[in-house]
């Protein structure tokens, strides 16, 4: 049986995203989860929160042990993208991109 968590729309890139996603594929949650909170970078909180979200979605609704879940898929797809404008010299502007991206993390219980 296999659960999963979305987060969608997200403030960070799905490339800054998958740097961190490397880490933790195929790692058992808690281990995942302390991987995460060592990592430098700010994105790292979305990706425990979801997670986190997706082993409770795995004890509350399906009475799994949390102890045993382990991260089968996770991935960070693209939302999304805000365009916005930049003043520049000479009355020109520059577009800014502003990405966005949905974080999908799938797990289900290992085998013993």
């Amino acid at each position: 049986m296999e659960v999963k968590a979305v987060a969608k729309d997200t403030g960070v890139s799905a490339r800054k995203l998958r740097l961190l996603i490397e880490l933790v594929k195929n790692k058992p949650v808690a281990e995942a989860l302390a991987i995460l909170s060592l990592a430098p970078s700010p994105s790292a909180k979305l990706l425990i929160k979801t997670i986190k979200s997706a082993a409770a979605n795995a004890d509350n609704n399906f009475q799994m042990t949390p102890d045993a879940l382990k991260i089968t898929k996770i991935y960070a797809d693209e939302a999304p993208t805000a365009k916005r404008f930049q003043p520049r010299a000479r009355g020109r502007g520059d577009r800014i991109l502003k990405r966005s991206s949905h974080i999908t993390v799938i797990v289900a219980e290992q085998e013993a």
